[in-house]
């Protein structure tokens, strides 16, 4: 039997540890005892670049911001479906996530990060979103578990109520803001619809082949 290996860990600043396995072929990165993204399941990652883009106009060539890398399945997704005028802004609070691309996930990475079309960003996305003004076409927020921060305690501020306006003030006219979580959150829905937005909250699959744990991926534009 092939066992688990532990490749690499990290701090998650003002967080606790990440863990990056690999066994045979697949690679996970785990907290505790939560696997928070694997390569057997990235469906619903993609499933955020892909919901999020057939919602924009891509004649403008639009900007996203995708917060975080993770296994930068939702950048690839993106990529493949943007033209060569589109901007994608990724912003990644943990160093070492991105040292993990561009070492033992190098194949999986397949040079996405490099695309012309990318800007890399090491910073907390909510201090990125705080200082852009209708900057963005879309932002995608795959942080933490969800809403609920896991994680990290300060996630939780991306989601509050404060976060939300700072993401609207943040998007362009017409703008959306995609956010993915692990599971259903009636709170932050309210909060959503509160926060003036029309939302439209979707499950979907965790595994490509659409079968596995739902995920669900708000979809959320101002009112």
């Amino acid at each position: 039997m092939i066992q688990r290996e532990l490749l690499r860990t990290a701090q998650v600043p003002g967080g606790e540890e990440l863990r990056l396995y690999r066994h045979d072929r697949d690679f996970m990165i785990v907290l505790g005892h939560n696997e928070l993204m694997s390569t057997r399941k990235w469906g619903s990652e993609e499933s955020l670049a892909t919901l999020s883009i057939e919602r924009l106009d891509q004649s403008q060539a639009p900007h996203l911001l995708i917060g975080g890398y993770g296994m930068g399945f939702t950048l690839r997704a993106a990529l493949k479906l943007l033209g060569p005028e589109a901007k994608l802004t990724v912003v990644e609070l943990v160093p070492e996530i991105i040292e993990w691309a561009c070492g033992p996930m190098a194949e999986l990475a397949a040079g996405c990060l490099d695309d012309p079309r990318v800007t890399l960003v090491m910073d907390d996305v909510s201090a990125d979103i705080a200082r852009s003004n209708r900057r963005y076409d879309a932002i995608l927020l795959d942080v933490d578990n969800g809403p609920d921060g896991l994680v990290r305690a300060d996630n939780d501020a991306i989601y509050s109520r404060a976060g939300l306006a700072a993401a609207k003030s943040a998007l362009k006219p017409g703008g959306v803001l995609a956010i993915w979580s692990a599971g259903p959150d009636p709170a932050f829905t309210r909060r959503l619809i509160r926060a003036r937005f029309e939302v439209e909250e979707l499950k979907v699959a965790a595994r490509s082949n659409g079968k596995g744990p739902k995920h669900v991926i708000w979809l959320a534009t101002p009112r």
